[in-house]
């Protein structure tokens, strides 16, 4: 029998000492039909609105440009709840787990199975575009499809990054010293308009084309972002098996580059490329039609579950 808990989910002990809630995530939660979502602390499979926590933070923009004292002031008040205070995350729906961020920017062609695939060059440098925010969308959410636009949708699973503090002309030796949190991405694309334009922002900022969540973990969690297995899933087959060890830049070597010369806002997102086995590769091509089911999994993160549909 496991030691007494007083009904709080059960504590890890890391390195330094400290403990804080075993696996605590962040996420935004619809706790009713026409409520606006709402910031929430995940623990041990269930959830408590940050609100009732003594803080004023409504999404996790609020908390990241609070500052890590506010987040270790919310973590120590989510040890402190009782049991009652929790309640079963499958209650409630998932909003998007990044709401308001400065600007989403993604890395192209950062592994080089998924460049050789789409026979692209990626020996310049990141391939660096942004991502309009209408395109974010949530875990078990719907990723419409518009067959007269592209019939050539595919997926792209990959490792988010939120930033967590002003970031400029940082190290790579440092650079993670400037992570708030890690989150699963699937960059899903409409492949024949990428071919068709120079400039990628379009081709994956179609209205929920970017599927984020369902959890956002907190950096101390994730001591090793390039020690992850990644994988996707398209109505139960697997497509993408790999790991974020694969990457040509780190994560680090990512906010290093990017950071020179520009200041990356806290709350910035950046996805970090998709590895091999997109859809486009297979033979036949294997995209993403009405009714396909899409989940993509990162270790220690999570599943983010996506169902297209016709727009």
């Amino acid at each position: 029998m496991g030691p007494d808990t007083g009904g709080i989910p059960p504590k890890r002990t890391f390195d330094d000492g400290s403990d804080t809630l075993e696996c605590v995530r962040f996420a935004h939660l619809v706790l009713s039909p026409d409520s606006a979502p709402e910031l929430v602390v995940v623990a041990d499979g269930r959830y408590a609105p940050v609100s009732r926590l003594g803080a004023s933070y409504g999404t996790l923009q609020q908390l990241v440009d609070a500052g890590p004292e506010a987040l270790e002031r919310v973590r120590e008040a989510a040890d402190e709840l009782p049991e009652d205070a929790w309640a079963p995350v499958g209650d409630a729906e998932y909003a998007p787990a990044v709401i308001g961020a400065p600007i989403v920017l993604a890395v192209g062609l950062n592994y080089d199975e998924h460049a050789s695939e789409l026979s692209l060059d990626n020996d310049s440098g990141p391939v660096l575009f942004s991502l309009f925010p209408n395109s974010l969308g949530a875990h078990e959410g719907e990723v419409p499809l518009t067959a007269e636009i592209s019939e050539e949708v595919d997926y792209e699973g990959e490792l988010g990054v939120i930033i967590g503090k002003p970031a400029k002309n940082v190290s790579a030796e440092e650079a993670l010293d400037y992570v708030f949190g890690y989150t699963v991405i699937n960059d899903v694309t409409a492949r024949n308009i990428q071919f068709l334009e120079p400039q990628w922002s379009r081709c994956k900022s179609f209205d929920g084309f970017t599927p984020i969540g369902p959890v956002v973990v907190t950096a101390d969690q994730i001591p090793d972002p390039q020690a992850l297995a990644i994988t996707t899933d398209v109505d139960g087959l697997r497509v993408q098996d790999s790991t974020t060890g694969f990457m040509i830049r780190t994560v680090a070597q990512l906010i290093a580059s990017i950071s020179q010369s520009l200041t990356l806002l806290p709350g910035t997102v950046i996805s970090t490329g998709s590895p091999g086995g997109a859809g486009r590769s297979r033979k036949p091509p294997l995209y993403l039609f009405p009714g396909t089911e899409v989940t993509v999994t990162i270790e220690g993160i999570g599943a983010l579950t996506s169902h297209c549909v016709e727009a």
